[in-house]
């Protein structure tokens, strides 16, 4: 099982992270977002030993400048959540980044999508709420690509995590079911879920 953690901050959340040994550790570049991470923040991320946990940046339409000065050389993958193209997501890989495409999923159809972004290294399935938490419609779940590169967002919890993975799934993606306010994540709420995580790999 592979894990994302979305919506951290730079100061507060990421040792713990990297000491649970969280695959992705997730920081929002995104002015609308109570999550959303300072640029002048971005500094603090180079005093951590990332050991086995990869660094992500969350965008919305992203330009190259923004990504040469803010990016390249402090994150390990760019999270794409806005209307880029295939030809955009090459275009910002041969910038040196591994790229996660996002694909917003209402309906069945949507699904197919991900065809289109062959060449991202990470796909992952969100629902259209983004940052709002709507679950993602358990009858599409089991529709989905399996595999590890293929990931799942949409609340996600200790709760129902069980029962997700019996659905083919092994890459989650958690943002708002780990805060115990909005934009603060619970440190109680992630050692639980990857507790939970931890009794099911075993």
């Amino acid at each position: 099982m592979k894990i994302k953690i979305c919506g951290l901050n730079p100061t507060r959340d990421v040792q713990l992270c990297i000491n649970l040994n969280v695959n992705y550790l997730g920081f929002v570049f995104y002015d609308k977002s109570p999550r959303n991470v300072r640029l002048s923040d971005i500094e603090i991320l180079s005093n951590y030993n990332k050991k086995n946990s990869s660094f992500v940046a969350v965008t919305v339409n992203p330009n190259d400048e923004f990504i040469k000065k803010n990016i390249i050389g402090n994150f390990d993958f760019i999270q794409l959540h806005g209307s880029e193209t295939k030809d955009r997501v090459t275009d910002i890989k041969n910038m040196g980044l591994k790229v996660i495409k996002a694909i917003k999923i209402k309906a069945e159809q949507d699904i197919n999508k991900y065809r289109d972004f062959e060449n991202a290294d990470i796909i992952l399935f969100d629902t259209p709420g983004m940052e709002k938490s709507l679950e993602f419609p358990k009858n599409l779940i089991t529709k989905l690509p399996v595999g590890d590169k293929y990931a799942l967002a949409g609340s996600i919890s200790k709760d129902n995590i069980e029962d997700i993975s019996k659905l083919g799934v092994n890459f989650f993606d958690l943002s708002s079911s780990l805060e115990g306010q909005l934009g603060y994540k619970d440190h109680h709420k992630i050692n639980s879920f990857i507790n939970k995580i931890n009794e099911l790999k075993n």
